[in-house]
């Protein structure tokens, strides 16, 4: 048989594009990137929220493949790799050879079926986890202790068990008719100090957090005026010359203190919001209990503390450095010292009259500095024509009496009785000290005198000025300038004195009784007055040494008397209290709060004499 083997030939398809072996070979490279080219790069939207374009962050990525399975297909190389080396017993399988092919028939028909393992999501290994399995701790206790008991109990066990039941309750009795011992007393008293801090506590912090929401509500309804008063100035003043005028800005008042004249005002030297008010009454045939308030100009709707005093309030003096302390004196002739940071009401400090308290009201008390011993010390006068110097020791007040008034200068001869010794003496109505010489200090009296006393002499005057006709309700030495001092009285007058001459200065005739006076505290020339008519005047003697400067009632006129006026120490704005119980307080306008030019210092005394009297 003549049979040609047949060849193998490729057979090409009949649409088979027809290329050289040069075109064959050459390869075509694309090149695929993360970066979507249909993806835009810079877009921004308004946000309503924040008022603003705020840019989109679009993602730049662009898939061009994914795979997601875990499967293998059964022919594949792989898949019979992982079939022919199963793992048992961490031993290591050989790799399969012809006989372990699935095409093999003797492999179908001796060998049974293996478990491949799942290398893919195999998670029993920590190393192929990205999180380690949970552990998992407990807390251990030893069990409690026990043991079994068992008893059997009769009637006479049970009847002896009673009677000592009964014997006991006898004996605890009988301790209880018996007087405590001291040391049960120190324990009661020791265990209710305890119980009322705890509950002091308590209510210091209910307290504390009250005070801050009321803080917080008082400052929003007087928001208008605590934000603006520092800045607001009267335009006016553009067109009154040299004229000004006082805003009225809030009114201070304590429900519970109605009924009650304003008697005192005092300034804090250390904290310029507070303010000390004394309550009590000027007539003294209504005479009852007094108050002792404190303001801050941050809260003007209620008061930062208050006290209730047996006796009404005439007078009272913050101590300078020590800010919490309040020198009191009362009308029965009292004086007391109060501690702001003590919770209680009582004061720290009061005389009595085994410890010099004086037998008429006391109308003026004034803090000076330290003595030689570091302890706290004031003066006080009355009526019984005594100066009294007070020192704070630790559990007592000590009296000193530093000069008893007398009416004629000086007293030869020392009275025979007590009625003697009331026409002798003068009744003091006021007080205040030199700002630089401290020995050195001024006493108003009712016979309208004005002497200027040393602590060194105890019996004699230095000078005596024949101020008023009437009494001196205030006398006030100047902040800058150490030779002048200015006093006021019902007289309707105001004098403007310098201690080195008997003669006064300059008088002011308001036309109404003068209730207080007061020097500023940024200008030597400018001070205020008030009148029982309700009007402030505020003088300018720099301005105008005949005239105020503004004029301008307060209250009205035939209900409300005005008593007393106050500078505050930093902000341009004066207090002022009634007899009503009501404190106002008045921004002065700039025409009121001009600070002098400063002139090359000569003769300090010269200097101010030529001031007033040009």
């Amino acid at each position: 048989l003549n049979e040609e083997p047949h060849g193998r030939g490729l057979i090409h398809p009949t649409d088979q594009a027809e290329l050289t072996e040069a075109e064959l070979n050459e390869e075509f490279t694309r090149i695929l990137t993360a970066n979507n080219p249909h993806a835009p790069q810079n877009i921004a939207r308004y946000s309503f929220k924040e008022r603003s374009f705020k840019p989109i962050i679009v993602d730049q990525m662009a898939v061009h493949f994914v795979l997601e399975s875990n499967l293998l297909h059964k022919d594949s190389d792989e898949a019979r790799r992982l079939m022919a080396t199963p793992v048992e017993d961490g031993g290591e399988a050989e790799e399969a050879g012809e006989e372990d092919r699935p095409d093999s028939v003797a492999s179908k028909a001796d060998k049974k079926e293996l478990k491949v393992t799942n290398q893919f999501n195999f998670s029993e290994r920590a190393s192929q986890t990205l999180n380690n399995p949970l552990r998992e701790r407990y807390c251990q206790t030893e069990p409690p202790l026990r043991s079994n008991f068992s008893a059997t109990a009769n009637q006479w066990e049970i009847y002896d068990a009673y009677q000592e039941e009964l014997q006991k309750q006898e004996k605890n009795k009988e301790k209880q008719k018996a007087a405590p011992s001291k040391k049960d007393e120190e324990k009661n008293k020791n265990m209710h100090k305890l119980s009322c801090f705890s509950q002091s506590d308590d209510i210091s912090k209910v307290g504390k957090a009250a005070k801050i929401l009321e803080r917080m509500v008082s400052q929003n309804t007087y928001d208008d005026i605590a934000q603006d008063f520092k800045y607001f100035e009267d335009a006016s003043d553009d067109f009154r010359g040299q004229k000004g005028t006082l805003l009225p800005l809030w009114k201070f008042r304590y429900d519970k203190a109605k009924g009650l004249s304003v008697t005192a005002l005092c300034w804090n030297k250390k904290y310029q919001d507070l303010f000390a008010v004394g309550m009590g009454s000027y007539d003294f045939l209504k005479q009852g209990q007094g108050m002792l308030i404190v303001y801050s100009l941050k809260n003007p709707a209620f008061p930062e503390y208050v006290y209730s005093t047996a006796s009404g309030v005439l007078c009272l003096d913050i101590h300078k450095q020590r800010s919490y302390l309040v020198a009191i004196g009362f009308y029965d002739g009292s004086v007391a010292v109060y501690n702001l940071k003590e919770k209680g009401q009582e004061p720290v400090y009061k005389s009595t009259p085994k410890t010099g308290q004086h037998t008429d009201p006391v109308w003026q008390v004034r803090w000076q500095d330290d003595d030689i011993d570091n302890y706290h010390n004031f003066y006080s006068v009355s009526s019984d024509g005594r100066v009294v110097s007070w020192t704070l020791f630790k559990h007592e007040l000590v009296f000193t009496d530093i000069i008893t008034l007398p009416l004629h200068g000086a007293i030869s001869e020392k009275p025979q009785c007590l009625q003697c010794c009331f026409l002798y003496t003068a009744c003091g109505t006021s007080l205040d000290f030199h700002k630089q010489t401290d020995f050195l200090f001024l006493v108003g009296t009712e016979e309208g005198k004005i002497h200027k006393c040393s602590k060194l002499y105890s019996t004699k005057y230095l000078e005596t000025y024949c101020a008023h006709s009437l009494s001196i309700y205030a006398v006030k030495w100047n902040h800058f300038h150490p030779e002048v001092f200015i006093s006021c009285s019902s007289d309707w007058t105001i004098v403007v004195w310098d201690h080195l001459i008997n003669t006064p200065m300059l008088i002011f005739d308001l036309k109404d009784p003068v209730a207080d006076v007061a020097w500023s505290p940024y200008s030597s020339t400018v001070f205020a007055a008030v009148t029982t008519d309700g009007t402030v005047h505020v003088f300018d003697l720099s301005v105008n040494k005949y005239e105020p400067i503004c004029q301008q009632p307060v209250v009205p006129k035939k209900k409300t008397k005005l008593t007393h006026i106050e500078f505050n120490p930093i902000y341009p704005i004066v207090i002022v209290g009634d007899d009503r119980g009501f404190v106002t307080s008045l921004k002065l306008s700039p025409n009121l709060r001009k600070k002098p030019k400063r002139k090359p210092t000569v003769n300090t005394a010269c200097d101010i004499s030529f001031k007033i009297d040009m």
